[in-house]
């Protein structure tokens, strides 16, 4: 029997809707919760292979304000994004690079009339794509990135864990189309890195976790198009689109992240004018699964204060 979810009951409580806008030639599908009258308080990046339903635990915590949260292209049940989505040019990046991405979010952004009056926030692989649309342009009045990547993923000791899922990636993306997408999305790889990265000691919610990666971590549109946004979360990171980010920021980081470090987070910290760096102990990258309500009311009263 499938374990429950421990946020289940309170999100039942915020009101939703379900809408689907083309953006850069994707239909994009997006989740619109809170009251449906209210000013957009904030707009939600996910991370790398999930989808809108990663971030739900904390929307569930801030019932009373409006998040919009889509679904990225190529994951969940939103389309890839054309070839043409990007500048034709020899050298041009592919559609679903950090460039790409960044293209996306603005578009997305401008065609819901919400470009550069709402705050936004990025999860993990979100944060990337957050941090660099905001430095190629997009405005925003405030950030917030969770679990932010602040150090070269190539770099340090992880460096050959990210060679290793190269690898792991590039045969998946040479196997026939059935074959890659099934290697892909192994239950058994999806396992492993559910289990290698939550921290939570509660048997239930462990379970819980687990589970909720086996549902959504292989919602992948196609192979190339996971195989993409996996060569793109080793392009860059947040600490190189820091100059830009002069904006009110809030990182909200875990003090047990093996994907990205705390000595990472506190460097990123000092490099931007107006951070405000929150580090919750006992915790790795899924602070959206474990710490759901205490993230949830550091973004409150971020938010707060600047009136939304």
């Amino acid at each position: 029997m499938p374990q429950p979810s421990p946020y289940a009951a309170r999100l039942a409580e915020v009101p939703v809707r379900r809408r689907t806008i083309e953006v850069l030639g994707s239909p994009t599908a997006y989740w619109d919760y809170g009251p449906a009258d209210a000013d957009v308080a904030l707009v939600l990046v996910h991370g790398y292979r999930g989808d809108h339903h990663g971030l739900e635990p904390v929307v569930a915590h801030l019932g009373d304000l409006r998040v919009i949260s889509p679904d990225l292209p190529g994951f969940g049940e939103s389309a890839p994004l054309p070839s043409t989505s990007m500048p034709s040019a020899p050298l041009a990046p592919a559609p679903h690079s950090i460039a790409g991405y960044g293209r996306w979010l603005d578009g997305f952004l401008d065609a819901l009339r919400l470009r550069g009056t709402v705050p936004l926030l990025g999860h993990s692989f979100g944060s990337i794509v957050v941090a660099h649309a905001v430095a190629a342009g997009l405005p925003t009045p405030r950030l917030i990135l969770v679990n932010p990547i602040s150090t070269d993923p190539m770099a340090g000791v992880n460096g050959m864990l990210a060679r290793l899922t190269r690898l792991y990636y590039r045969l998946g993306r040479a196997l026939p189309p059935c074959a890659g997408a099934a290697w892909l999305g192994s239950p058994a790889m999806v396992r492993f890195m559910s289990s290698t990265l939550a921290k939570t000691t509660d048997p239930r919610l462990k379970r819980w976790i687990h589970e909720e990666h086996l549902r959504y971590f292989s919602g992948f549109s196609d192979r190339d198009t996971l195989a993409e946004g996996f060569d793109a979360s080793l392009e860059t990171d947040v600490l190189r689109a820091a100059a830009a980010l002069t904006m009110p920021t809030l990182l909200i980081v875990g003090d047990d992240d093996l994907i990205a470090p705390l000595e990472g987070q506190r460097e990123l910290a000092a490099r931007l004018p107006e951070a405000q760096l929150e580090v919750l102990t006992g915790v790795g990258h899924l602070i959206h699964y474990e710490r759901p309500a205490r993230a949830a009311a550091l973004i409150r009263a971020f938010l707060r204060a600047d009136g939304a």
